[in-house]
């Protein structure tokens, strides 16, 4: 037909043009050496470049130096090591000991320990609020306990109707929002006053484990395991107003506000990489291959960078994989 170019012609020309970057590109991988089993949360000092990694499964907090891409050292002395924070007026790691009951504070230079905090059975998540100074720590059969960072003081708690799991706090309020999957739903907490005011039900999938907060569109992003999905849910009206299939086994999502992505970590064995493109609506733009097992991570907004932990298994060598996030 008169002025259209050959077929030939515009499959080459399409061939030529630049593809647009991967939203994910692994820059490197960082052994973790004689790290054994599980491994948990992670942390980042934005000041010392460090990523502390909790290795639940080897009783040690393996220290790297996220910067230039090393492993430093592990460190010992911990039982079941799962949720850690970084608190900056404190100048302390705190990690919270699932064995023995502890929220143990560490240094954060010379790695020497400042106090051990009873809490007791089984403490995990770990928030850290700067404002107010506090750590906020979930453990047990279902309670959110409140201690000052400068003395380890507690200043709160909050009994909920089962095991905590992964939570977050507002900035532009006093709310925290904790996932409850024993009991089937997100309670709401006034952390100003160490109150619950509301719990949401979880009805369209179960196993809520991670979640992620875009406090500027109030969306509180949850990911479930039974089936594998993400919800989404209105933290105004506390209404589920949507949902995405994602990665199997999940245990940490976070949400990228400058790129309006969400990255579910699965273990899997894949990243699901979500674009934004509404308050309420998910679109996958790559499902990542990772590694089995490998489900927890950290996004540091601040680097661009995400973590992902990847647990020795077989001939699969305990790392850390360090991607860059790219417009």
């Amino acid at each position: 037909m008169r002025g259209q170019l050959p077929l030939f012609v515009v499959v080459v020309a399409r061939a030529l043009l630049p593809m647009p970057p991967e939203p994910l590109t692994l820059l490197r991988t960082i052994e973790l050496p004689q790290v054994n089993g599980r491994i948990d949360h992670l942390a980042a000092d934005l000041e010392t470049g460090r990523v502390f990694v909790a290795a639940l499964g080897n009783n040690t907090v393996e220290v790297i130096d996220g910067r230039a891409g090393l492993y430093l050292r592990g460190l010992t002395g911990f039982q079941e090591p799962q949720g850690i924070a970084l608190a900056v007026d404190a100048s302390a790691v705190a990690v919270a000991n699932g064995a023995s009951g502890h929220l143990t504070m560490i240094d954060r230079t010379d790695f020497h320990v400042i106090r051990a905090l009873s809490l007791g059975d089984d403490p995990d998540n770990v928030r850290y609020d700067p404002a107010e100074k506090r750590l906020f720590v979930g453990y047990g059969s279902g309670a959110i306990a409140a201690l000052s960072a400068v003395d380890g003081h507690r200043v709160g708690e909050v009994k909920l109707a089962g095991h905590p799991e992964s939570f977050q706090l507002e900035r532009a309020g006093s709310r925290m929002f904790v996932n409850v999957p024993t009991a089937h739903h997100i309670a709401v907490i006034d952390r100003a006053g160490m109150k619950l005011i509301a719990t949401w039900p979880v009805l369209e999938a179960s196993s809520n484990y991670p979640m992620s907060l875009d406090e500027a569109n109030h969306r509180l992003f949850i990911g479930c395991r039974q089936p594998a999905k993400v919800l989404i849910y209105d933290t105004g009206s506390g209404k589920r107003v949507g949902a995405a299939e994602t990665v199997g086994d999940t245990d940490d999502l976070f949400y990228d506000a400058s790129r309006k992505r969400l990255y579910v970590s699965g273990g899997e064995g894949y990243i699901d990489v979500f674009r934004q493109t509404g308050p309420d609506q998910l679109t996958r733009m790559v499902k990542l291959t990772t590694a089995p097992g490998a489900r927890t991570s950290l996004f540091v907004p601040e680097q661009s960078r995400l973590y992902l932990a990847v647990p020795h298994r077989a001939a699969q060598q305990a790392a850390l994989l360090v991607y860059e996030a790219r417009n």
